[in-house]
């Protein structure tokens, strides 16, 4: 898996998980700001410049991500970033190794399976496909995830590139994804992140997170859809620093539906 590493060995390590569709690209403005971070960005299989390796499924990848961190960690504090695809991916990463990391923010996680959807998943990925490399149609799903004029090129790139079967085995996988059962044994500090305007399950999801482990809290940021990361950086590089270095969120994040906050023995 290819990885792309900045900053000093000795400085606390920030694992930056991509979403499905894009690659570690997606993390650009977290990689500028948090020059006081060692930043390990991995492109996953299937993505990016991982592109030949195939993606086999989320906890073939959490493990991937696992042996990634282990190997360069060296006692050093640890802070994982997932969204979306890469949200599950930490889950999974937290759950197989509870103790992995001392902090983590989970962006647009799904949980809950979308078992209607399941049945039409494979027809309609074959019919929709041929889009993927329309221009226009890439510009709408590029601005309905955020991606900026300056991300266009790469986001195009890469989601008409990606093949069939690994686009329906990634879907496929985001939509039977479930709390995995080690989550709960985790002591990392974890924050589930939402935008107010997500999808009714995913909203679901990060209260359902948040109650299957102390040490956990939901927050969400209103008016934003799916991709806060993209939406609004400056003020998910904000979360972000307040959630590793155990101070107030900003005000643009709010508990999520009076969820209370995470136990935390940092």
């Amino acid at each position: 898996m290819f990885v792309k590493e900045e900053g000093s060995r000795d400085s606390p390590m920030l694992v930056l998980i991509h979403g499905g569709g894009v690659s570690g690209w997606m993390w650009g403005r977290q990689v500028d700001y948090f020059q006081n971070c060692y930043r390990v960005v991995p492109d996953l299989p299937g993505h990016g410049k991982s592109r030949d390796i195939p993606f086999q499924s989320i906890n073939d990848t959490a493990r991937q991500i696992i042996e990634i961190i282990q190997n360069k960690r060296n006692g050093r504090e640890v802070t994982l970033a997932g969204f979306s695809l890469g949200a599950q991916i930490a889950f999974e990463v937290l759950s197989l190794q509870p103790e992995i990391a001392d902090y983590a923010v989970i962006n647009s996680a799904l949980v809950i399976p979308m078992k209607s959807i399941r049945p039409f998943l494979r027809p309609m990925t074959k019919l929709s496909m041929p889009l993927a490399k329309n221009r226009r149609f890439a510009k709408l799903q590029a601005k309905a995830l955020y991606v900026g004029e300056e991300q266009f090129e790469a986001y195009y790139k890469e989601s008409s590139s990606m093949s069939t079967d690994t686009l329906l085995r990634i879907l496929e996988e985001n939509m039977s994804y479930r709390i995995p059962p080690g989550f709960g044994q985790s002591h990392a500090k974890i924050l589930i992140l939402a935008g107010g305007r997500e999808k009714k399950a995913i909203l679901q999801s990060a209260a359902a997170l948040a109650e299957s482990n102390d040490y956990c809290a939901a927050y969400t940021v209103p008016g934003i859809g799916h991709g806060i990361s993209l939406a609004a950086p400056g003020l998910f590089n904000q979360i972000l620093e307040a959630w590793m270095t155990d101070t107030d969120l900003p005000e643009g994040a709010r508990p999520l539906n009076g969820q209370r906050g995470a136990r935390s023995d940092h």
